[in-house]
């Protein structure tokens, strides 16, 4: 009989290491090693013996699949999957607790019975009566779609064999468990083999496996970090609970782009999608109160309106505290001292606050120009005209540098009634009909036209840059 002995495995990046380290020196991730148990022998319990019938072939012989993808139903998602689903592709879902993936997993398994065919729906933290009573509050999911409650892996694939599913969706992959694996559920090395057997199993059948993980703000469990590697695609589901917006993200698509995104709003019968986000970005906006800036931003080929705002208020004692959300901190650190270095501002006793409306997340360059305005705004106590919008990369020297694809973000801004867009002065702007494209060679130049269109507020609230 093989002994038992103990590895330590990484949550966070899957590397194996055979002692405890509080830090992980792959990917120096701190905390994140855990126990599992592996066996001294070579050979893995259930291991078949290699097949040599699969010989080489030249890649000029290999034909091309011509199948057609498979319509989920759910535009917004096709978008993100690059048109649909593949036969055979393996996709993850990841996301926070809470955001609403079980929500979009069963309406998405309620399109496809009706328009494809089978489904197979795996639970395995819901009761079938649960699943049956979140159904009932949904919209247009099919009642013929199959439920089983199991978390046994071997259990799974034989109910598969006998159903035939063309979809099977497992909900989720921290619950699932196998016989080879002597850990608990939810452990890295039962969620890694989980994976690829369920994935090994619908590359031979030609079988559509869609998997769900949790991801914990802190990323401690093993989720899609240490899965990316074994499926096809892999989709994470953005959004905050507060808020009723959430966005679909692809971070890896073997059958298509990674630059499109979905929207969805979070209603009481289930995700509904959002064609128009930018209008509904900016329907709450006071377009008089400073400190806020509108940005034309791209997602993939989506162009969306954006609302930045930004506090900037007196502190009493001690530096200024910075607080940022829906934006990366470091960014608006950068921000903050160019504008201190170049325009003379001071921001090193104030507080400092930092918001994208609407619970989105902020990652293009493009909105540095708008952020910095924002910051602007709020020290000098100016609101922007309600009809300008900016976009622009801001570098160090202060210089506002090109963004691609501006003449689709000078249309959406004027398909929304922006009639002035600040732009960088070094990109050849296009022609749009009834949009000013407004040239900034530097942010000091920017501060400068700032107080010359924007209205000040009452004396007593105003300071000199």
């Amino acid at each position: 009989m093989a002994k038992a002995r103990s590895i330590y495995m990484c949550t966070q990046c899957g590397a194996q290491h055979p002692r405890w380290l509080g830090r992980c020196p792959s990917c120096e991730a701190w905390s994140s090693l855990v126990e599992e148990v592996a066996s001294d022998s070579g050979v893995r319990k259930g291991a078949k013996a290699v097949d040599s019938s699969n010989a080489p072939t030249a890649l000029s012989k290999i034909g091309s699949d011509a199948s057609e993808r498979m319509a989920t139903g759910i535009s917004e998602l096709d978008r993100v999957l690059g048109g649909g689903l593949v036969s055979g592709g393996v996709v993850l879902l990841g996301g926070e607790p809470g955001v609403g993936k079980s929500t979009l997993s069963l309406q998405f398994a309620g399109h496809v019975q009706r328009s494809a065919g089978s489904v197979l729906y795996v639970t395995g933290e819901e009761s079938p009566e649960q699943l049956r009573l979140r159904a009932e509050r949904l919209a247009g999911i099919s009642p013929d779609v199959l439920v089983l409650a199991e978390t046994s892996v071997e259990a799974v694939m034989a109910h598969w064999d006998a159903t035939s599913p063309k979809v099977v969706l497992i909900d989720s992959i921290q619950t699932m468990r196998t016989d080879l694996i002597d850990s608990a559920p939810g452990s890295v090395a039962q969620v890694r083999e989980s994976a690829a057997l369920l994935s090994s199993k619908a590359k031979a059948l030609g079988t559509v496996l869609v998997l769900v993980g949790h991801v914990t703000k802190e990323g401690t469990l093993a989720g899609p970090r240490v899965l990316e590697h074994l499926v096809d695609v892999v989709l994470t589901f953005e959004g905050d609970r507060d808020h009723a917006f959430r966005i679909l993200r692809a971070s890896k698509n073997r059958f298509g782009s990674t630059q499109e995104v979905g929207v969805f709003s979070m209603g009481a019968k289930g995700l509904e999608e959002v064609a128009n986000p930018s209008e509904l970005f900016l329907a709450e906006r006071k377009t008089t109160v400073p400190g806020s800036c509108i940005v034309p931003l791209l997602e993939g080929s989506r162009p969306m309106m954006i609302e930045i705002q930004a506090l900037v208020a007196p502190n009493g004692a001690g530096p200024g505290r910075r607080t940022c959300l829906g934006v990366d901190g470091g960014r608006v650190a950068l921000l903050l001292a160019v504008l201190e270095r170049r325009t003379g501002a001071s921001f090193m006793s104030r507080d400092v606050y930092v918001n994208v409306t609407g619970g989105v997340r902020v990652s293009e360059t493009a909105a540095d120009l708008a952020a910095s305005m924002a910051l602007a705004s709020s020290l000098l106590d100016r609101a922007l005209p309600p009809d300008v919008a900016i976009c622009g990369e801001v570098g160090l020297g202060g210089e506002v540098r090109s963004v691609g694809r501006l003449d689709v973000r000078l249309r959406e801004a004027g398909r929304l009634g922006f009639t002035r867009v600040l732009v960088p002065a070094g990109a050849k702007a296009p022609r749009c009909k009834g949009v000013e494209a407004i040239p900034i060679a530097n942010v000091k130049d920017a501060v400068r036209w700032l107080r010359q269109v924007s209205v000040p507020e009452p004396p007593g609230g105003s300071e000199e840059i």
